[in-house]
């Protein structure tokens, strides 16, 4: 009698412990399961947002089991199962689930009433038009944003070019100054003789005509004590300043050259070669004289007045 007692207080035991653990498990599924209703604000495939009563969102997880039903009927007793693809943003919905460790609402079922689903679809409906203007303006204006930088972009290589052009023409303002300089002490010397060369437009050789001219002007300041021979070259104001300020370096030197080689002239006589540039025009440059006329190498034998006792 007393083993049967002792067998039936484990059976009690047991069959308690047994309920004790039932009432935890559903007591712990109660506790995870949760309702909220709210307003879906966004959707995407597998997610949406909704906006619930007291400003706070909710992050609701869709799944393959996710029950989706509209409340039909005065009382709201029928039920019509939908497809997820009525979860559109602006429709009030109730959703029942569980929350999962990341604190997002797993959905198990998700039900709207009907006239809700029409006025969501009736707000998606206005705002298509407003969300495609939105785009199209937003997309003129990235045109626009890339037209200014195209614009910025041409305005900056513009002010390059001007800057180097500038720097081109303070170069050669400078070169024609330091020949000014060099040259323009010519109260300080007496010019004893000088031949003007001439040379077509764009041309720099030294055309042959003028060579016995200078060979006899090199022959005549052989005698001359302490003669200096003074090379100056111009152009026309026909093209850029900075061409004709080469065209003239480049005249002044072939002459110079052809003095050295032929004339034998000694390079200790012979000044560095000036180009003038378009500086000193003859004439007013505007007719096909005055330009010929302005194409010229100046070459002059001078004589240092304190020598010539003068």
């Amino acid at each position: 009698m007393q083993r049967s007692k002792r067998g039936f207080a484990t059976i009690a035991l047991a069959a308690g412990m047994s309920l004790a653990t039932i009432l935890l498990v559903c007591g712990t599924v109660n506790a995870q399961t949760a309702k909220v209703e709210g307003l879906i604000t966004g959707r995407s495939a597998g997610a949406m947002t909704l906006q619930t009563a007291d400003s706070s969102k909710v992050v609701v997880v869709l799944t393959d089991s996710t029950r989706v039903a509209q409340v039909q009927g005065v009382l709201k007793a029928r039920r019509k199962q939908m497809s997820m693809a009525a979860l559109i943003p602006g429709l009030q919905v109730k959703v029942q689930g569980a929350y999962d460790p990341q604190n997002q609402l797993v959905a198990t079922s998700i039900t709207f009433k009907g006239n809700d689903l029409g006025d969501a679809q009736t707000i998606q409906a206005g705002l298509q038009p407003a969300k495609e203007q939105i785009e199209q303006s937003q997309q003129e204006l990235e045109q626009q944003k890339a037209a200014l930088e195209r614009q910025q972009q041409a305005m900056q290589q513009q002010q390059q070019q001007m800057a180097q052009a500038q720097a081109k023409i303070d170069a050669n303002m400078s070169a024609i100054e330091e020949a000014n300089k060099r040259f323009g002490q010519l109260d300080d010397y007496n010019i004893l003789n000088e031949v003007t060369v001439y040379f077509a437009n764009g041309k720099v050789a030294l055309d042959s005509q003028y060579k016995p001219q200078l060979l006899a002007l090199a022959q005549k300041a052989e005698g001359i004590n302490g003669y200096m021979i003074q090379v100056k070259g111009y152009a026309s104001s026909v093209g850029s300043a900075a061409l004709n300020q080469t065209l003239s370096e480049d005249r002044a030197n072939n002459v110079t050259q052809f003095l050295l080689q032929q004339g034998h002239v000694p390079l200790t006589r012979v000044l560095a070669p000036g180009a003038m540039g378009e500086s000193r025009q003859v004439g007013s440059d505007k007719t096909a004289e005055s330009q010929a006329q302005n194409r010229r190498v100046v070459v002059r034998i001078l004589q240092n007045k304190g020598i010539a006792g003068s």
